[in-house]
């Protein structure tokens, strides 16, 4: 049974999530705290992360960069804030999903059970190494066995799902790739409300491994269609 902390002061929100989980076949703990969540998942080992931002006592950002230190166990966060910027912050210190209050039950346990799946299907991939070639792009080069991503001799740091959606581009150089087929191949699941967390992946990427990010020469807008690994 994959275990599951839900980090949460709303203690009917909490609960309400608790039970849609629970009848999902997941074993669910609460914390009501930034702390409490903390020493739980420190005591424990679980399989996903659904964690607030605004909590007492450490908000989730806080507990996101911790956490992302130590593991790269899935997170998913949760505001009431519309603005994008909470977004950008949190997944820019490693989140790999991102919800906003108010929001189905039903679709945050679809996206718990689509992440828990890639996330063991990555533990699980043992391809041989005389397998794996790395994947080279102008002067990119992404390695598979190692996940790490070079421009040039410099080493670019990248998340879960930087590195994930970094990966599907490269291994499909100059194929236009809409947002809603990004977000299912590397989030796992259909686009069922909005396509954000792709444009701000996007933008994180750039930032790391383009020049300028502001005029990108490996990942191309195509405007109305989507985004595209430039080979040459």
């Amino acid at each position: 049974m994959k275990k599951i902390l839900i980090v949460e002061d709303d203690e009917l929100i909490a609960n309400l999530e608790k039970d849609y989980l629970t009848a999902n076949s997941f074993e669910v703990d609460i914390a009501a705290d930034g702390r409490q969540g903390m020493k739980k998942f420190m005591e424990r080992c679980y399989d996903l992360l659904v964690l607030d931002v605004m909590l007492p006592e450490m908000d989730g950002f806080e507990i996101c960069r911790i956490v992302r230190r130590e593991s790269d166990v899935p997170i998913i966060m949760l505001t009431a804030r519309k603005e994008d910027i909470d977004k950008i912050r949190g997944l820019g210190l490693g989140a790999d999903d991102y919800m906003v209050k108010p929001f189905s039950p039903a679709e945050m346990v679809a996206r718990v059970k689509a992440h828990i799946a890639i996330h063991q299907r990555l533990k699980n991939n043992t391809v041989a190494e005389d397998e794996e070639r790395d994947i080279c792009i102008r002067d990119m080069r992404i390695i598979p066995s190692s996940r790490r991503v070079f421009v040039g001799e410099k080493e670019i740091r990248l998340v879960n799902k930087e590195y994930e959606l970094l990966l599907f581009m490269a291994e499909n150089p100059d194929m236009v790739l809409s947002k809603s087929m990004i977000y299912n191949h590397v989030w796992g699941m259909d686009a069922l409300t909005d396509t954000s967390t792709v444009t701000v992946h996007i933008k994180r990427l750039r930032e790391k491994i383009e020049k300028d990010p502001s005029n990108p020469t490996y990942i191309e807008t195509i405007w109305g269609a989507g985004y595209r690994m430039k080979a040459d």
